[in-house]
């Protein structure tokens, strides 16, 4: 059996790290697909066996939502062929793939939250007595599709908006099975969901593996997909750049694969040397929170879902008001709106990147130069020349793949997106960065990148001041290997900051649960 680094090379039709592949549930054989120049998928192989769970995994824009969307019948090939179970497959439509028994649970739900959970689970493939939809067997099938989820407490007539994030995407896999799925996709199924929701997703793949289903398993965790698959491929640049036995690969190996190079370390840490308080933050309500953060130095927020972190920093940067308390930020004290807060030198990163973080008709350009555009031209006058050409350095400076300053925004992959969007806060030369889940949603590679330009804002660097970052995270392993320090939020309360080489990430998880009573952060 060939490990990973044998099988780590890229080109067309390449092996699949030497896994018996004879007989899969489904195979995709030279797979090709382009958008006008743009070449999306070039010969890309691929198949999974019954009983089986193959990562895919690859950079943003690498190509997995076309191939996906090209085996769920959303998108037509230019080339190549399909089969499921040995017979031709070429879906004209999802309706189509469906029926074939291909099943896609995407990152954001498909479901129709003003209908009932039998509703959205025989969407579709209601079953009619006399013309007439028949309610009884809806329920007794959507409560079978569930029971064989082991989730039987989700009640069938329930109104899908009354349900957790977690139980709406039993609801997505229980439609799955109603319809007879024999292959299911999850695409980026733990973006939404806490630690237990995680380790229950994981108990029911497992389950669904059993019963002889493959599963591809789309995400840019390496520890997840360590965790839940047998084997993985690897896309890059739209074609197939290796992939092996998960067991034997190392997460260095597979991100080495993802960026066509080695990567020596996911967290880099360059000399820091603590400097002057940039802010401080004395009894803030909402949040109860006290600490002092400084030049050449990052903190982290830790904590769960709900827990109060993003109001606190919506606090901090004036989005919201502040109840009790006080906040200074350098030489400015009190609360302030945004535009203010711009102005003071700090600049805040939203978790919700579509809708606040960017504007996404506008152009690269305009969403990377829309807080500062004194240096374009005089008296609000902006050269179209000038804002381009500082556009394309900080899309070099960042490695933002796109056509070019004046392509939209919306037409970017999300880790591109949110490059653009940290890019902004770099162009305006904020001093202090309040980051909200930096790096939701997008793969490793960019991950790698997003590390080491924030590692480099507060590295003790002749002739240039530190700045300071104040981060939000639900990925404990960015936290621990990121900050300086890492204080816990729990239930509204913001705990004393602990030394984040002395710190553990299952420690980190008692405090988020309230196992560990948070005390006061100094």
């Amino acid at each position: 059996m060939k490990g990973p680094a044998e099988a780590g090379h890229s080109g067309r039709g390449s092996p699949e790290g030497g896994h018996d592949v004879e007989n899969p549930r489904f195979e995709m054989r030279g797979i090709k697909k382009t958008f006008g120049a743009t070449v999306a998928l070039d010969g890309v192989d691929l198949s999974v066996r019954a009983g089986e769970v193959l990562a895919l995994v690859g950079q943003n824009g690498a190509g997995k939502s076309t191939l996906m969307a090209i085996l769920a019948g959303a998108l037509a090939s230019d080339s190549g062929a399909m089969r499921i179970d040995g017979r031709r497959f070429t879906p004209r439509s999802p309706l189509e793939s469906r029926r074939a028994g291909i099943a896609t649970i995407y990152q954001e739900l498909s479901l129709a939250p003003h209908l009932s959970v039998m509703e959205n689970i025989l969407l579709g493939m209601e079953p009619a007595r006399f013309g007439l939809l028949d309610w009884p067997r809806m329920r007794d099938t959507a409560a079978r599709a569930l029971a064989e989820l082991g989730h039987d407490e989700i009640d069938p007539g329930a109104r899908v908006e009354t349900l957790s994030v977690a139980a709406q995407q039993l609801v997505e896999i229980a439609r799955a099975l109603a319809s007879g799925c024999r292959v299911l996709v999850l695409d980026e199924p733990t973006s939404s969901l806490g630690r237990d929701d995680v380790a229950r997703l994981f108990a029911l793949v497992r389950r669904l593996k059993a019963q002889g289903r493959a599963i591809v398993y789309i995400s840019h965790f390496i520890e997840e997909v360590k965790a839940i698959a047998d084997r993985f491929v690897v896309l890059r640049d739209g074609r197939h750049a290796g992939g092996g036995d998960i067991a034997a690969a190392t997460p260095d190996a597979i991100i080495g694969m993802m960026v066509g190079r080695e990567v020596a370390d996911l967290f880099p840490r360059s000399p820091r040397r603590r400097g002057a308080a940039i802010l401080d933050v004395d009894g803030l309500e909402p949040g109860s929170a006290t600490f002092t953060l400084h030049r050449g130095e990052i903190l982290g927020i830790a904590g769960l879902i709900g827990a109060g972190r993003t109001r606190l920093l919506r606090t901090i940067f004036g989005l919201e008001p502040v109840r009790r308390g006080h906040v200074r930020i350098a030489t400015y004290s009190g609360a302030c709106p945004p535009d203010e807060r711009w102005k003071q030198g700090a600049g805040l990163l939203s978790e919700d990147r579509k809708a606040e973080g960017l504007a996404p008709g506008l152009t690269v350009a305009d969403n990377l130069t829309l807080t500062r555009l004194d240096p374009f031209g005089p008296a609000g006058l902006v050269s179209p020349a000038r804002q381009h050409e500082t556009a394309r350095r900080w899309i070099s400076t960042l490695g933002i793949r796109c056509a070019g300053a004046a392509q939209a925004a919306a037409e970017l992959s999300g880790g591109n997106q949110q490059k653009v969007a940290l890019a902004r806060l770099l162009h305006h030369d904020v001093d202090l960065l309040i980051l909200d889940e930096p790096t939701r949603g997008i793969d490793v590679a960019s991950k790698a990148q997003i590390y080491a330009l924030i590692d480099a804002l507060v590295a003790d660097t002749p002739g240039r001041p530190a700045k300071a970052v104040l981060v939000v995270s639900s990925y404990l392993p960015e936290l621990v290997g990121l900050c300086d320090r890492v204080a816990v939020m729990c239930r509204g309360t913001l705990g004393a900051a602990r030394d984040a080489t002395r710190v553990t990430e299952h420690e980190l998880m008692m405090a988020a649960t309230g196992a560990e009573a948070p005390s006061s952060a100094p």
